[in-house]
């Protein structure tokens, strides 16, 4: 699977994603200074949300319309997508802009008609929000499209996991991520469940990830040393700037030492192999191997006494030593020499 250039059969390399999210404030051009600040942070991606207030909600202050248990408590769920969402006419000049600094740019799209926008700007994938993984229709009519599906599991049951997965594919899309999220702002870290990420990898066969709204980079690095593949925060330029996501998204030197950890802990984490590095065959040399330890004449017997497993690793193997003891010397052999099964007579060997 490839989003834009950026190919997945790489998988010592994890996609990072910057979420621009509402951490514009209304202003093209701080959301520009942000995508120059996320270039500049090392992301490989940067991700808009795109919708309107009334593609999302209706302008109600009914009790069922009022936000409770969060940090926009008492926001109705207009006011805060008013204050959060993306203008519409900025997505192209975005998409343009990211482009010219290196950045891949893609969206999460919120209805049917969010889809059609981020198809004339040949968004190179998609990206499912956890409160939408049970919005059926938008799933299959955006996995329609052929474009890779990222879905965030924020909310998700298993069988909302399932549904969300068999519409893609009943569409012939199989091109599919799935994210671990936990869906509060900001999360508990006790509550990040890490584990999952290679769960969703054995149970559904799919690459594996990270949408991360816990503080700090902790649980990204880890959820990389455990297999994830994609890790996705939020990013501000500076929290003081304020916004409904200001306080769990990450400023730029924060996010950038998040991914520096991340590449550090990409060549740690190294290729599931046998095969010595150039260092290790160097540091074989600190291995045992059988070394000729007392002058042995011609005709005397190897013995523990002459012949030991010692340090440095370039003489004969070890697991030659119940071969060679009790048997028999066909030369002198100075002190310090490396054994070789040359030295038995031959009719001793």
């Amino acid at each position: 699977m490839k989003i834009s250039n950026f190919d997945f059969k790489n998988k010592n390399k994890t996609f990072i994603i910057a979420e621009l999210s509402a951490n514009h404030n209304q202003d093209i051009e701080i959301a520009k200074k942000t995508i120059s600040a996320i270039k500049k942070s090392g992301a490989d991606c940067v991700k808009l949300q795109t919708y309107t207030p009334d593609t999302l909600t209706i302008d109600s202050k009914k009790e069922d319309f009022i936000i409770k248990g969060s940090i926009w408590d008492g926001k109705s769920y207009y006011d805060l997508y008013k204050e959060a969402y993306t203008p519409w006419n900025w997505h192209e000049e975005l998409f343009e802009f990211a482009k010219q600094q290196g950045l891949i740019c893609f969206s999460s799209p919120f209805d049917n008609t969010a889809v059609d926008l981020l198809e004339k700007l040949n968004t190179p994938a998609y990206k499912i929000a956890s409160f939408e993984i049970t919005d059926i229709p938008l799933i299959e009519y955006t996995a329609s499209k052929g474009k890779p599906m990222i879905f965030s599991t924020g909310i998700a049951s298993l069988e909302d996991i399932k549904l969300a997965l068999d519409t893609c594919k009943k569409v012939g899309n199989s091109q599919i991520i799935l994210l671990k999220c936990t869906s509060s702002y900001p999360a508990p870290i006790e509550e990040a469940n890490l584990r999952m990420i290679k769960k969703y990898s054995d149970d559904f066969d799919v690459i594996t990830g990270l949408s991360d709204h816990t503080l700090g980079y902790l649980c990204p690095i880890v959820a990389v040393s455990l297999g994830a593949r994609v890790i996705e925060k939020h990013f501000i330029l500076d929290r003081s700037l304020g916004g409904p996501d200001a306080s769990f998204s990450m400023n730029p030197e924060e996010f950038g030492d998040m991914v520096e950890k991340i590449r550090e802990i990409e060549k740690s984490l190294g290729k599931q192999n046998y095969i010595l590095t150039d260092k290790q065959i160097k540091g074989k040399s600190f291995s045992r191997s059988l070394y000729v330890v007392k002058d042995i004449k011609k005709g005397d017997l190897f013995s523990n006494s002459n012949v030991r497993s010692i340090r440095p690793g370039y003489g004969l193997h070890p697991k030659f030593l119940k071969d060679i003891l009790g048997k028999i010397s066909e030369i002198n052999i100075e002190k310090g020499t490396r054994f070789d099964m040359k030295f038995l007579i031959k009719n001793e060997k």
